[in-house]
């Protein structure tokens, strides 16, 4: 009966040994999935964490591309729109160049030179600056006219346009240029009812050809050579 008893307890015994170690066993993986859990949730954190990171930062970025770009757009805008205002100012300064022309005393200085190669209709009045002009042909020579007084040419000879004074202005006051200016016309022969003539034009400035232009007439077709 003792034998019997004795072993009874023993079995009782290992089977709450067994039980107990099931039961930490239970526990220790319990407690190794609740750090499993946790783990899990951190790395959720973390990465709803960057996602959020992540967002923010891509709006901070697109906001910094939207300024740059307004920022750029509103530069554009202004460039463009001095670039405007410039055009209007220089169309308005064409547009309104004027040139007045007076007689001058003869004697200054005129070291610049402009050449141009002309042609003058036969019989109609030219006007460079107040001096009017009229050519007409006859035989091999040609009758000059310049502000009534005639004289003959033949092919080489010179005919003079005296000193005058010429004031180029813009935009009703603004004074671009004021210089002394004499013209050679050098006859070079008739074609075609036109009288040829080169035209040195001797100025006391250095004057853009564009300004020179102001002083003749469409009707001589002046070439630069």
């Amino acid at each position: 009966m003792v034998d019997i008893s004795t072993r009874d307890e023993e079995q009782a015994r290992e089977r709450e040994l067994a039980q107990e170690k099931e039961r930490k066993e239970e526990q220790a993986r319990e407690m190794e999935r609740e750090k499993g859990r946790k783990q899990e949730q951190d790395r959720q954190r973390e990465r709803e964490l960057a996602t959020e990171k992540g967002r923010k930062q891509g709006l901070e970025e697109e906001r910094a591309r939207e300024k740059r770009k307004s920022g750029m757009g509103t530069g554009i805008k202004v460039v463009i729109g001095v670039i405007v205002l410039a055009l209007i100012v220089v169309a308005a300064a064409f547009l309104t160049l004027s040139v007045s022309v007076t007689n001058a005393a003869p004697g200054n200085a005129l070291p610049f030179t402009t050449n141009y190669a002309v042609t003058f209709p036969e019989g109609q009045v030219i006007t460079i600056g107040t001096t009017h002009i009229t050519v007409l042909s006859f035989e091999n020579e040609l009758i000059s006219d310049i502000d009534g007084d005639r004289q003959k040419l033949v092919v080489g000879e010179d005919r003079v346009i005296s000193e005058r004074r010429a004031v180029i202005t813009t935009l009703g006051a603004v004074r671009l240029m004021d210089t002394n200016f004499l013209i050679n016309l050098k006859y070079k022969g008739n074609r075609d009812n036109r009288a040829y003539f080169d035209m040195a034009i001797h100025t006391s400035q250095q004057v853009p050809e564009m300004l020179i232009r102001q002083l003749l007439p469409p009707e001589i077709a002046a070439q630069p050579i």
